[in-house]
């Protein structure tokens, strides 16, 4: 839980931490509230006070912790760095990844990675050009985000075996040429 976290937003900390704890134990489709609330020490109308259901919690964790994993990539001056910070990140929190991922088909969340990493990157290269990204390298950047998450998930999910570093150089590796070429313009590969 981050310390600056608002006094309604702990309650909803502590439940993840819970959350995680019982995925430690059991996949997330057998955990049950009852569960998580025990491992919070805390009652069930204050789950449902902060969540609907454990795919609520589970969505609303995984945004937390996919926008820091956002922050820690922008803290790296170039895409390699950056993206080498992401998957450091992501390692720590791998256990709430995989499981996250592996319900994919009930929460949609590599659309939203999708969207996330779409918009840090179209960001980043409008703000250093100070013009809206061309069409067509929109094109290229919407196919390389793509490849580029299902890459990752197969990474969190033990599907593909690499560190970090590799994994981010691989990924710089099959960036389409126009789209390096921009980036090595900008400075950010």
């Amino acid at each position: 839980m981050t310390s600056s976290a608002q006094p309604g937003e702990r309650m909803k900390y502590r439940l993840a931490d819970a959350m995680k704890l019982c995925m430690k134990k059991a996949p997330v489709e057998k955990i049950t509230v009852k569960e998580i609330t025990e491992a919070c020490g805390t009652t069930r109308q204050t789950f449902y006070r902060n969540f609907r259901d454990k795919y609520d919690l589970i969505n609303w964790y995984f945004d937390k912790i996919l926008l820091e994993s956002f922050e820690h990539m922008g803290e790296g001056r170039t895409i390699y760095e950056g993206l080498v910070n992401k998957f450091r990140y992501i390692q720590d929190e791998s256990l709430f990844f995989r499981a996250a991922f592996k319900n994919d088909d009930q929460n949609c969340l590599r659309e939203h990675d999708f969207h996330l990493i779409m918009a840090f990157y179209t960001q980043r290269i409008e703000e250093k050009t100070g013009q809206k990204l061309p069409e067509q390298l929109a094109f290229l950047l919407e196919m390389y985000c793509q490849g580029s998450i299902y890459m990752t998930v197969q990474w969190v999910l033990g599907k593909r075996v690499a560190t970090p570093e590799e994994l981010a150089q691989s990924l710089v590796d099959a960036m389409p040429a126009q789209l390096a070429e921009l980036f090595h313009r900008l400075e950010l590969l």
